[in-house]
């Protein structure tokens, strides 16, 4: 076992681990926040910090957009569509209730305008306009956005429409959001950027509804994102994530830098909505400390290997290990391997090969576990150097 002090962290993301709260003597208790479901993930570290009925069935008003901005963003990359591309208004986006981009079908539109349009301004008609232009039918789009769900996970989820509005059978869950969200960051970071653009309108539509309605954007320069959304079942929501620097844990702008991913579900206004979401961000950061472990591509354990071209195998992840604790308690941390013996060769580069525990404390409470893998593939020693082992690995 070893010890290790805090120092600079990086993304690493497999499957969310809660906090195990059994870990340390006092876990930190999250602040009260007025909410029917709320989720802090520390995305950084692959964890969730604080939760509150994150399996409940509730409604995502505007957030369904964000599933609708991955099945855009998959098809810009795929290039079934580019962002210079116009794309026509029809009557059913023109005639969008609620949240508008005001654009009508004398026009058309530049996806990229689109996407600005959905993504800041919440615009249905924007919204519509895209999933035509990439499903071709709305129904089409919906059972995208179904399919998408399934291979994200996202099995509490049900979509009915692209852009939220009320319908019976539109559910999700925080989690299966959350799930949506890192995905949406993860896998597009070339276009996750529009969702912190401040305001936004096309030219020649009312300057009325120019503003993102996620009002962190504007107070806390370390929030770039997500989403808002309001209906009248829903209640007031709300997604953000932000990255901050801190004290040695690298620049904000640098891989170093932490990234919190909060959201926080019917509440009762615009305002609430956004000090509930901010409570939750600078709580994480305040009563949590990260900790990177390994370097990506850092051999955790180098152990010994039987009939291969090589005497060792190179055991690590290919994202830096990082896990967060309890403010002032990194130094608490143990860290233990397990896997198999005796290794025998053939090993393939990626392969899983036991995992990595980490805990806090003198109990054996395990905070997290990570899968390790093969760093430096090993093929099979040559027929003499196979004999030989065998007749070692016998003895042995």
């Amino acid at each position: 076992m070893h010890r290790f002090s805090k120092t600079v962290v990086s993304l690493f993301i497999i499957s969310f681990s809660a906090l195990s709260p059994s870990a340390f003597a006092q876990a930190p208790q999250p602040p009260e926040i007025a909410a029917k479901s709320y989720l802090l993930i520390d995305v950084t570290a692959n964890q969730i910090l604080a939760a509150k009925d994150i399996d409940s069935q509730m409604e995502p008003a505007s957030l369904t957009k964000l599933m609708t901005e991955y099945l855009v963003f998959d098809a810009l990359r795929s290039k079934k569509i580019d962002l210079k591309q116009t794309l026509p208004v029809s009557e059913r986006a023109w005639k969008m209730p609620g949240s508008r981009m005001f654009i009508d079908p004398k026009m058309q539109v530049p996806v990229e305008d689109l996407i600005k349009g959905m993504v800041v301004q919440s615009g249905n008609d924007a919204t519509m306009a895209l999933a035509e232009g990439v499903g071709g039918t709305e129904a089409r789009f919906v059972e995208m956005m179904n399919e998408q769900a399934k291979r994200l996970g996202m099995n509490s989820t049900a979509y009915k429409n692209p852009e939220g509005l009320t319908e019976t059978g539109h559910s999700t869950t925080a989690r299966d959001l959350s799930v949506l969200s890192i995905h949406l960051m993860q896998d597009f970071p070339d276009y996750i950027g529009y969702s912190a653009i401040k305001k936004y309108r096309y030219p020649g539509t009312p300057a009325a509804n120019d503003t993102n309605r996620n009002t962190l954007l504007f107070r806390d320069p370390t929030v770039d994102g997500l989403k808002t959304g309001h209906t009248e079942a829903a209640g007031y929501c709300m997604i953000a994530t932000a990255k901050r620097d801190f004290p040695n844990l690298g620049a904000a702008g640098a891989p170093g830098g932490r990234r919190l991913l909060a959201i926080v579900l019917g509440t009762t206004s615009d305002v609430a909505r956004a000090n509930e979401t901010q409570k939750l961000l600078n709580w994480g950061y305040t009563a949590f400390e990260a900790v990177k472990l390994f370097d990506a591509n850092q051999a955790v354990v180098t152990p010994k290997v039987w009939k291969g071209s090589s005497s060792t195998v190179k055991l690590g992840q290919t994202r830096a290990i990082v896990v967060a604790v309890p403010s002032g308690t990194a130094s608490k941390l143990r860290t233990q391997v397990a896997r198999p013996e005796p290794l025998v060769a053939p090993f393939k580069l990626g392969q899983a090969v036991g995992s990595l525990k980490i805990m806090a404390g003198d109990g054996d409470a395990v905070l997290a576990e990570v899968p390790l893998q093969v760093l430096e593939s090993v093929s099979e020693a040559g027929i003499f150097g196979r004999a030989w082992d065998a007749v070692r690995l016998w003895i042995k």
